[in-house]
């Protein structure tokens, strides 16, 4: 990094320097404007049509917040806006973001697999550190660590479409089979209530449950190793699981 552009991020602590490849190349970059790059591309990921509602919901900010952001972000190039109001990411902006996810996602791993905290805080704990990681901080971990490995939430460092999931075999815990098992492959991580509620239900990364049956309700009876129990929906709809293959 230049002495120009490292004394401007010790002056304005807002201010983060975010290596874009090649690693050379280095970015400076407002903490908000990190977060709003990420939140698009993580709400893509989900699926979702991103708008200026959908930003204001994810990131828990005020509509007129997001459109002051938004007006910013489209002037320095970071995305674009089309005549309906969706928002998407630029060449430049989704670079940035899938950089961010990377380093979250190795954050994770560390907090994880090198000081041991539990699987269910540690996304929280990472929100909060990104964007203190300096670059060279990030390739140490990513030495360390490697590549490719899941974050402890069972999710790949490459954000995946509900539709990639599903070719890599996965369903979602709502479209389970009944009398079939299971193996919990990946779990919905921005929530925290819902990784507490599940942790204590025994629904975890790399836990097998048993579908027992589907409800008039529509609630699922599940079997987990530490309990049977109803599930509805909401959380259903947060954990994708891998079939356990039958024994014949």
């Amino acid at each position: 990094m230049s002495n120009g552009k490292a004394s401007q991020i010790s002056r304005n602590p807002r201010l983060t320097a975010l290596n874009i490849q090649p690693y050379n190349t280095v970015h400076v970059i407002t903490v908000s404007k990190e977060d709003y790059l990420k939140a698009i591309l993580e709400a893509e990921s989900e699926g979702e049509t991103v708008i200026s509602a959908t930003l204001a919901h994810w990131l828990k900010v005020s509509p007129p917040a997001v459109t002051m952001a938004v007006r910013r972000l489209k002037k320095d190039g970071l995305v674009r806006v089309q005549a309906d109001g969706q928002v998407t990411l630029s060449a430049t902006g989704r670079r940035i973001a899938r950089k961010l996810t990377l380093r979250h996602h190795l954050i994770e791993r560390m907090l994880s697999e090198l000081f041991g905290m539990e699987w269910w805080k540690v996304h929280d704990e990472a929100e909060r550190l990104e964007h203190a990681v300096s670059p060279d901080f990030e390739s140490k971990l990513l030495a360390k660590l490697g590549a490719g490995g899941a974050c402890p939430h069972g999710n790949l460092s490459e954000l995946e479409s509900p539709a990639s999931r599903r070719r890599r075999g996965l369903v979602l815990l709502a479209d389970a089979e009944p009398e079939r098992t299971y193996v919990v492959s990946g779990i919905y991580e921005r929530d925290r209530h819902l990784l507490e509620f599940l942790e204590a239900r025994g629904v975890r990364p790399g836990a097998k449950l048993s579908l027992i049956e589907r409800n008039y309700d529509k609630t699922l009876s599940i079997r987990t190793a530490a309990r049977t129990m109803v599930l509805g929906r909401p959380a259903a709809d947060r954990v994708w699981v891998s079939p356990v293959p039958s024994r014949f």
